[in-house]
Parts: C-alpha cells; sequence; structure tokens
C-alpha cells in the first residue's frame, strides 16, 4: 500500500527520472532510447500525486483518462486494475506513454507543474501499459451484445484504431482497411524504433483483433472500393475515415530535385517500415556514413528524421530551422536527446536555394538569415529576412519536414465529401459528422498535423457518434 503522506510530504518528493541509455551508445543503434521505471520507481513517482479532488490533469488529456485513479492505484501496487482503468478511455497506452506531448497536455495542466515537477504521468501510463502486457493480462471489458450493425473505418493509425476500440466495444461489427502492408499508420511509418518499438504498436493492435476487430492490409480506398463501394457494395452502414495527412510538404525552392534531397515521410518510410538501414534491403538510402545531413524543420517528425541519420552513420547531422529554439513544436525530450547525441541545432536560418554539381548531386544549400517579428496565426513571432544576410552551406542530403498536407484521393473519388481549401475534410469537431450521410471523420484529415493523442480523442468521439447513427439512423450532418 502507498504510504500515508501529508500533501506537504508528496510536493516535496522530487520527480522520479527515466531511466536512459547512455548516449554514446544509443547514436549508434536503434534500441529504445527511455528504458522505463521499475515497479519501485513508479510507485515512488505515482506517491507524488496530490489525489486532487478536482483533477485537472483529467481536463488535459484529450482521451479523458481517469489519471487521479490510475495513478492511486499505481501506489498501491495494483497495476493491473490501474491498466483497466486506462483501457476504459486509451486503446493505445504503451504508445501514448512513449510519444505523446504530455508536457502541453496531462502533465501541463497537473497542478504540481507550478512549481515545475508535475507528476511524471506518460512515464507511468507506459510502465502499467508494459506492466500488463509483460504479465499477459489483457485489460478486463465488459461483454455487450452484438447490434448487427456494420462500420468501416479507414485507416489503421491512432484515429481508427481509437474509433475501432470503441465502435466493436459498443457491440458493433468493425473492419479496419489500411493502405500499406502493416498495420499502425504513422506509428510504424513515422516514428522511429528507438522511439517507439513496432513490437509495441504490434501487441497493441494485437489486442485490438483479440477483441474481434477485423484487419485488412494493402487496402487502398479510393483505388480498390470508393467509399460508395462500401456502403452498396460491401455492405457497411457506416464509415470513418481516419487516413492522416501523408501528403509531404516541401521547400519550393529551387534545386529540390537534385539528388540527395528526401521528404521527411519517405526517409522515415524507408527506415521505420521498411528497414533500410539492414544490410541487403530492398529500398535502400543514400550511405550517409561520415555525410554532412541537413533536416529542416523544428518538429516531432524533424528530430526523428535528424536523430535517424545520427544513428546511420552521419558525420554532421543538423537541424535547420526558421524560427528561434523556444518557438520550436517539438517535444523539449526530443530536442534535449537529439543534442545529447551529437545533432547540431542551427536557428533563424530559411533555405532559399538547394545548390548540385553537374551530374545532379546536391552539394550545398543557400541560406537567409532570419530574425522573429510580430506573432503569426499560431502565435508564434514570425521569421523575417535580414536583407542580405546570405550564406552558402555545405551538405551531402537534405531531408525536408515541415509538415504534410492530406493525401487527395479519397476526395477525388469522393467528391460529395467537403472538404477545406487546404485539402482537409470538413467534419464537426464533436462528433465527426461530415456533409455525407453515414460518413464520418477524424485526425488529421481534419485537422492538419497533430499529436497521436489528439487523433484518438477525435477517433472517440467520432466513434461515440456513430455509434448514435446506428442505433437511431438519424443524420445532422455538418452544416
Amino acid at each position: 500500500m502507498a504510504r500515508d503522506l501529508t500533501r506537504r510530504e508528496r510536493m516535496a518528493l522530487e520527480r522520479v527520472a527515466m531511466r536512459e541509455q547512455d548516449a554514446d551508445r544509443r547514436r549508434v543503434n536503434f534500441d529504445e532510447v527511455n528504458l522505463g521505471y521499475t515497479a519501485e520507481m513508479a510507485i515512488a513517482e505515482a506517491e507524488r500525486c496530490l489525489l486532487c479532488a478536482r483533477p485537472t490533469c483529467i481536463e488535459g488529456c484529450p482521451v479523458g483518462i481517469d489519471i487521479r485513479e490510475f495513478i492511486r492505484l499505481t501506489a498501491d501496487e495494483e497495476f493491473l486494475d490501474a491498466a483497466d482503468v486506462i483501457a476504459r478511455s486509451s486503446s493505445l497506452p504503451a504508445v501514448c506513454g512513449r510519444v505523446c506531448p504530455q508536457e502541453n497536455q496531462c502533465e501541463g495542466t497537473c497542478v504540481l507543474a507550478r512549481k515545475d515537477k508535475p507528476i511524471a504521468i506518460g512515464h507511468l501510463e507506459r510502465f502499467v501499459a508494459d506492466f500488463a502486457r509483460e504479465h499477459g493480462r489483457p485489460p478486463t471489458h465488459d461483454e455487450v451484445p452484438k447490434t448487427g450493425k456494420r462500420a468501416a473505418v479507414v485507416g489503421s493509425g491512432p484515429a481508427g484504431l481509437a474509433c475501432a476500440t470503441d465502435l466493436i466495444k459498443a457491440g458493433h461489427d468493425v473492419t479496419v482497411f489500411e493502405a500499406l502492408h502493416e498495420l499502425g499508420g504513422v506509428l510504424v511509418y513515422g516514428i522511429p524504433e528507438f522511439r517507439l518499438p513496432k513490437e509495441i504498436v504490434k501487441a497493441e493492435i494485437d489486442g485490438l483483433a483479440e477483441l474481434g476487430v477485423v484487419f485488412e492490409t494493402n487496402a487502398v480506398i479510393g483505388m480498390i472500393d470508393t467509399i460508395d463501394d462500401l456502403f452498396e457494395v460491401e455492405g457497411f452502414d457506416a464509415v470513418f475515415i481516419g487516413v492522416g495527412a501523408g501528403l509531404p510538404r516541401f521547400l519550393d525552392v529551387p534545386g529540390e530535385n537534385l539528388i540527395g534531397v528526401y521528404s521527411a515521410n519517405e526517409f522515415l518510410t524507408r527506415v521505420n517500415l521498411m528497414k533500410a538501414y539492414e544490410a541487403g534491403a530492398q529500398t535502400p538510402l543514400l550511405d550517409l556514413y561520415q555525410k554532412t545531413v541537413a533536416v529542416f524543420g523544428g518538429g516531432n517528425t524533424a528530430m526523428d528524421a535528424v536523430r535517424t541519420a545520427k544513428r546511420l552513420g552521419a558525420g554532421r547531422a543538423v537541424i535547420l530551422y526558421r524560427r528561434s529554439e523556444a518557438e520550436m513544436p517539438a517535444r523539449l525530450e526530443e530536442v534535449h536527446h537529439a543534442k545529447q547525441e551529437g545533432v547540431e541545432f542551427r536557428t533563424l536560418v530559411s533555405p532559399i536555394e538547394l545548390l548540385g554539381d553537374d551530374e545532379g548531386w546536391l552539394h550545398a544549400v543557400r541560406l537567409q538569415r532570419m530574425e522573429l517579428g510580430e506573432p503569426d496565426d499560431s502565435g508564434r513571432r514570425r521569421p523575417e529576412p535580414i536583407p542580405g544576410a546570405v550564406e552558402e552551406v555545405a551538405i551531402d542530403v537534405a531531408v525536408v519536414a515541415i509538415g504534410n498536407n492530406p493525401n487527395p484521393l479519397i476526395h477525388k473519388t469522393a467528391p460529395d465529401l467537403e472538404q477545406t481549401r487546404w485539402g482537409t475534410l470538413v467534419a464537426d469537431p464533436e462528433t465527426g459528422r461530415t456533409s455525407k450521410r453515414g460518413v464520418f471523420a477524424g485526425g488529421d484529415i481534419v485537422t492538419g498535423g497533430a499529436t497521436v493523442i489528439l487523433a484518438m480523442g477525435a477517433g472517440r468521439r467520432a466513434a461515440a457518434a456513430i455509434d448514435d447513427y446506428l442505433r437511431t439512423e438519424v443524420w445532422d450532418p455538418v452544416s
């Protein structure tokens, strides 16, 4: 049982640091960087929780996990019961515990954050989820009668998996269609092994299959079947679209077609999904050994790409970012780990041209130095060029990680789905209802690039609305 500590005593306890691989060792392997808590460490961290009467951390969680209760159970060494509490709200706890930006969500709203030491909610979620998996105990769920209704989920990323979980628990039959040959969406092709081991993703998906979710891979909806086909030919009663935003943005500068220029999508997919770093890989990358690799961008994808380049032998791996480090959207932990691993950071620079040799190989980038002006729509100060401040820097490989746009394939085959001028689908933020009867959408295909947990929250909200629609057949499309 947890110690009987006063509020003052709990507030005096130090946050328990996560164990990590040594930086010199991990920069040359793809093993997971964070090593997790021991049971003793998890209990010690859980004992710091004040068990607030009004737990603001829950308000900061996009999927509404009962954080107070699962941490209380963890402090009492009831780890499996804690896992059941998390499973009521999250289908991917081992994933979210590893990759979600807790500092901006649940931990950011923890009352202890005012003293800069919030409860390590993400680390505790990871520990509990790993403990349950390693002890062969799937979360318990209440049995519900089958409704006879069928729902199709397009995309097996976070939004689709969260939606499928809640629908199968509600008694509906669910089939998930995935365009690629591996399930998991961005969790498998976008996030490196050293941050999210693929065996973790597989275990979470296997748990959904045991609940009865059917998965179909190599199923490109819009090519094999259209949305209308899912209704009229396959006989589904509702469709959820959670295909993410997988179309890479580029710099729109001269030289982007040079040999040695990658989008982050291609670079990370080749490494994460197709194991390009292994000898004899069928989809190799350019040899990065002792080369200079520049990654353009300041988000988590940029950090994933630059840290991957370092592990592939890059002599120099450099982040080039047009704002200052304070404006970087990447998680603080990812920036910290990148620096530990030898990644260089150059801020307030923007590429204006990629330069190549006579044979079409990249060899340099021309950079415009920037300064920060007034805030833009994102709330961050807008970068503005400094007149005449241009420099040329030698690089061998460039990776562009400045965001993604939605793939237009589904809209081309379902023109009655209303979209925005950015190519995202128009959907009610609370229900996921679209302009097409029976079709719901959520995640990055609606919001543009966001986080795993926000996509899951959208999937859960849509699942509740789909359940209501399947039971009532009442349709109120998004206006």
